[in-house]
């Protein structure tokens, strides 16, 4: 059975610590399942094929678009990236917490298919400290941060869609309240886990 209150979907701006909150997550939990998207970008230095993005060419994201297999799927900057569907149904049948990492119309794409999901935004307290950030990881050029600084405030227009917000200021804070958020799912109800318990009160 297909436990979609399983599902933890975050978004927000490139920089805003998302990667940070998941790398420390999996260290103290191991019950969870991130999802690992496809994306037809050029591989970097230091990624690992089916660890951080399952890297393909185009037309094989092309023919999986026409035959249905993504959940999700966008095209940025010139790049496809998109979740596989049967991946993620086969975590949740192993009753897994599937952890999405996604923009914000990857998000509303998930919502629809497993409306049960949680959602949260991760963002900085102001675009200066975003800017800061991206400036600091030295990965972009200044051409792809001014992008980039673009692209999260229309990100931050969809705010109010999202379940939870995480202001990302002070790292400890932030992941404390990000696992009480994951911790939760443990206990959440959904219409499928109370029709399953009162079945055992029969």
């Amino acid at each position: 059975m297909i436990k979609d209150s399983n599902i933890i979907i975050i978004s927000g701006p490139s920089g805003a610590g998302k990667s940070s909150l998941c790398d420390r997550l999996f260290k103290q939990l191991d019950n969870i399942y991130f999802s690992v998207s496809s994306t037809t970008r050029t591989k970097r230095d230091g990624e690992i094929d089916g660890v951080h993005y399952h890297f393909i060419s185009q037309e094989d994201f092309e023919n999986g678009i026409k035959n249905n297999l993504f959940l999700e799927w966008a095209k940025v900057h010139n790049n496809y990236y998109g979740t596989q569907k049967i991946q993620v149904d086969d975590a949740l049948k192993d009753g897994k917490i599937v952890l999405f990492d996604v923009d914000i119309q990857g998000q509303e794409s998930i919502k629809k298919n497993y409306p049960n999901a949680t959602s949260i935004f991760i963002t900085t307290p102001n675009k200066t400290t975003l800017e800061r950030r991206l400036k600091s990881r030295a990965l972009d050029s200044k051409e792809n941060i001014d992008i980039r600084l673009s692209l999260a405030y229309d990100e931050m227009k969809a705010i109010s869609k999202f379940d939870f917000v995480i202001i990302n200021d002070d790292f400890d804070k932030s992941f404390d309240g990000f696992l009480s958020i994951i911790k939760s799912l443990y206990f959440k109800n959904s219409l499928s886990c109370s029709q399953n318990l009162l079945a055992t009160w029969e």
